[in-house]
């Protein structure tokens, strides 16, 4: 039986599309609501668990219920259960969780449950059927809609996610918010870590004038048992494989000691000769890209997998799979397993009680370690999970050292501290030290209690102006009902009519000699962007920006991509990559050059990554803001990421290739797939000319043969299409493959440009070695590119790479060949005579298995000793 079956039987026999009203006029008593939700459940062959079964009664009473329950004890299942009992009553209820990823995955499973055509998801970036009866979003998509709306908000039910990031320095006002303002609303708060939550009974009992119910349980359905391990982690895992306590979850607080953690494990033997069959042909159909993909490919066969941020989400997809079928025995990976994080495991092994939060190394919290901890146990599969602590390493050599001498000493303890004097390590610098008994302590701690991290800011102020009523007293009301210590709410007061100076000085905001019709005592001369302050607040600024550009210019197309690129976040990895590359580079080149060591350092002290545009940008944006002064909340960052990817001619696994990114593929992947959002909704169509549309198109190709998952969800929902559940089984994962790149025959014509530039850039710096890499499968190795490069360079002194010396003129293409083109690339030369260049073959076939085109190139030289395209 469905869910909505359980509502009304109707729903068996035709889709009820927004059947708000018919509910909302005749609402579901508590006891029918109730009823209707636990046959649902009795028809999967479940049962609730008792504190579901309370919650599930509080929620069906119309209470507030805040659930602190462990990790595995069914939270989600309450989530349903107050989605549908809003349904019963013909409501609007809303999902948020911290991140975009556990939004759009609960957004997914609900559409299976409810239908699509009842649940809608909106993001910073994207919505879909944004005006279903059930709602999934972040929670700073909901704290705006509240800012804006208040009580007048469409909004009775509310599900809190993972609500300890209530605390949360950077976000914790967006979780604070409908606390406030929302006197209409049933709430439902979930985590497995809340702390003391006295004061979020009394006040939610307060706002709504209903009854709060708090369900919490220290009973997991899964118990854990908790060890200190004093062995060597290999040692660890080991022993944890071989007593059947896999799958394994070594928790790292780094990316690169998870990846430096899972290679290290390749030498074990953790799998069967037919356990590695299984993996072998699992994979069979699965797309592993050069670099890291290799790697990965690797570790998955001997039962190793890998799981953090910097994946391309494919992998960690595909190692969420593979964990769930059993067939890997050990994951490495970092904390943010403890955020919703689809990984079925039955150990989990914290290497360290110490992480560096970004500011200092410090111990980690009761929270923390118990949100990392309750990962451990599978439901319906293990009747206990296994949480095991490593001691610090220089502990475990030391005990190992002094147990080598007790050995040999007999236990004479005098002659064992003589031969262990000076031998043992010492801990590394700035190392915070834990040990046994923090351990116990950690086991034993409850939750910190949570604390408000409330803030105000020029977005939220505006967001309160275009609230019908009295701005005034919304605004008070906000600032001094808070969660925040008195102190700190008169702070927040004067920093509030600070902002409201200013946007008065501006003309952001004209007073009203008279209110309006809706109350409004000052209005906004300005019209804010849907989801203002969401979805890239920057880009009105780059709106404006563009019509700076003369699109004229040959390297107009390139300057709107540097526009873009200034308006979105930092990808520190890729930045510091390209950093470091380009002082190397300068560092080489003055070495060469003759300056001493000391000019050299501090002239690469002044090298950063390219900011194309730099100069042009910061002075727009100091003039812009002066009429937009919240905008000064936002930094500006020119960069050049795709420019840099296009001008270079590279591809994606050349990009990561050239800087070494091979750890930090999904974050790249993530920031291109932010540039191509970015220029498809907010250059408008009067600023798009042919180049910078095949460049747009070239871009969105080569995201989707590196990774379809994330443009191809993303198109699927602006397109307005049915959205259905994600792939939920490794069969369709593997299956799962991008469009033929052949298919998109402007982005593939892009790419056989910038492959065949990306040959004469080469060329034109000489580097016959990697020529040869490049192309030495198909008979032109180094060697052959250095005959060439001595026949060109004895006819001509130079080769130019410059915006028009890639122009498509210089190009030719025969495509009436059905599976392959015949190309010619011409080098611009210092004469202007282009009679020097490449020919080749372009294999499409092959370029569709790998998504990428494979040149074969025919001849190097003289254009008229060349078959002619």
């Amino acid at each position: 039986m469905k869910l909505l079956e359980a509502l009304d039987p109707k729903f068996a026999e035709s889709d009820h599309h927004y059947f708000r009203g018919d509910y909302a006029s005749n609402p579901l008593n508590q006891e029918e609501i109730y009823d209707g939700f636990t046959d649902w459940i009795s028809s999967r062959d479940m049962e609730l668990y008792p504190a579901q079964d309370e919650a599930v009664l509080g929620i069906a009473s119309g209470a507030n219920v805040i659930l602190a329950t462990p990790t595995g004890s069914g939270k989600s299942t309450v989530a349903v259960a107050a989605h549908f009992a809003g349904l019963a009553q013909g409501q609007r209820s809303y999902y948020t969780a911290p991140i975009k990823a556990l939004v759009s995955e609960k957004f997914f499973d609900l559409c299976a449950i409810f239908g699509a055509e009842n649940v809608g998801m909106v993001t910073g970036d994207s919505s879909v059927n944004a005006q279903a009866p059930i709602v999934c979003c972040t929670a700073e998509i909901l704290a705006n809609v509240v800012l804006r709306e208040g009580e007048g908000a469409d909004v009775t039910q509310v599900v809190m996610d993972e609500f300890h990031f209530y605390s949360d320095p950077q976000r914790g006002w967006a979780w604070q918010v409908p606390l406030l303002e929302l006197p209409q609303a049933q709430f439902l708060l979930m985590s497995a870590t809340l702390g003391d939550v006295t004061r979020f009974e009394r006040e939610l009992t307060e706002l709504t004038g209903r009854e709060t119910t708090y369900v919490t349980s220290s009973e997991r359905p899964i118990p854990l048992h908790y060890y200190y391990s004093e062995e060597p982690v290999h040692e660890a895992i080991e022993e944890l494989v071989k007593t059947g306590q896999a799958p394994v979850y070594v928790v790292h607080f780094s990316q690169l000691q998870a990846m430096d953690q899972a290679q290290s494990l390749m030498s074990l033997n953790l799998l069967t000769r037919d356990e590695k069959q299984q993996v072998s042909d699992a994979i069979a159909g699965f797309r592993f890209s050069s670099g890291f993909g290799k790697v990965l490919n690797k570790m998955v066969r001997h039962g190793v997998g890998v799981h953090h941020a910097g994946m391309l989400p494919k992998y960690r997809r595909l190692v969420e799979q593979l964990a769930q079928t059993g067939l890997l025995k050990v994951i490495c990976g970092t904390d943010t397993l403890g955020v919703g994080i689809n990984v079925p495991i039955r150990t989990v092994l914290i290497t360290a009680l110490s992480k560096f939060d970004g500011e200092r190394t410090r111990r980690l919290k009761a929270r923390e370690f118990h949100q990392v901890a309750g990962r451990a146990g599978r439901a319906g599969y293990d009747t206990a999970g296994t949480v095991v602590v490593q001691a610090p390493e220089h502990d475990i050599e030391n005990a190992r050292i002094v147990q080598k001498a007790q050995q040999k000493f007999d236990g004479d303890e005098k002659k064992v501290a003589q031969a262990t004097r000076g031998k043992k390590k010492k801990p590394p610098q700035g190392f915070v030290a834990w040990s046994r008994k923090t351990f116990d302590q950690l086991v034993q701690a409850v939750p910190e209690p949570l604390t408000s991290s409330f803030t105000v800011s020029h977005s939220m102020l505006l967001n309160l102006l275009e609230r019908p009523g009295d701005p005034f007293a919304a605004a008070k009301k906000l600032l001094t009902e808070n969660h925040e210590p008195r102190p700190r709410q008169r702070q927040l007061m004067r920093k509030a009519l600070g902002i409201y100076r200013e946007l008065l000085a501006a003309g952001v905001v004209e007073k009203l000699d008279e209110p309006d019709e809706d109350g409004r005592t000052v209005r906004l001369t300005v019209q804010l962007q849907e989801n203002f302050a969401l979805n890239q607040p920057l880009s009105p600024f780059a709106l404006a920006a563009l019509s700076l550009l003369d699109m004229e210019d040959p390297g107009y197309a390139l300057d709107a991509v540097s526009v873009i690129e200034s308006t979105l976040e930092k990808p520190r990895q890729v930045l510091n990559a390209q950093e470091k590359k380009a002082r190397g580079e300068a560092i080489a080149a003055m070495k060469a050059e003759g300056l001493d060591y000391t000019e050299r350092m501090n002239a690469a002290d002044q090298i950063t990554y390219p900011q194309p545009l730099a100069e042009m940008l910061e002075d727009a944006f100091e003039t812009y803001r002066s009429g937009a002064p919240w905008i000064a909340e936002f930094d500006l960052a020119p960069k050049s990421i795709v420019r840099d990817m296009y001008e270079r001619a590279m591809g994606f696994g050349d990009f990561v290739q050239y800087y070494q990114l091979a750890r930090s593929e999904g974050i790249l992947l993530r920031y291109l797939s932010d540039a191509y959002r970015a220029l498809r909704q907010t250059v408008p169509v009067s600023s798009l000319t042919e180049e910078l549309e095949d460049l747009v198109a070239w871009l969105g190709e080569l995201i989707r043969q590196t990774d379809n998952s994330l443009i191809d969800e993303w198109e699927k929902m602006t397109a307005g299409e049915d959205a259905e559940p994600t792939q939920d089984s490794l069969e369709e994962l593997v299956a799962e493959q991008a469009p033929k790149v052949t298919d998109n025959v402007r982005a593939f014509t892009i790419m056989v440009r910038n492959a065949m530039f990306r040959r004469v850039e080469l060329f034109a710096e000489e580097k016959e070695k990697l020529l040869g890499e490049l192309d030495g499968e198909h008979g032109w190795d180094a060697d052959r590119w250095a005959d060439a490069l001595d026949e060109y360079f004895d006819e001509y002194d130079d080769i130019y790479t410059d915006a028009d010396a890639r122009a498509p003129r210089h190009l030719t293409m025969d495509r009436s060949d059905p599976e392959v083109w015949k190309v010619r690339q011409a080098f611009s030369d210092p004469a202007d005579n282009f009679d020097y260049g490449i020919t080749a073959t372009v294999d499409l076939l092959s370029s569709d298995d790998v998504g990428a085109p494979v040149i074969r190139v025919d001849h190097v030289g003289a254009l008229k000793d060349a078959p002619r395209p």
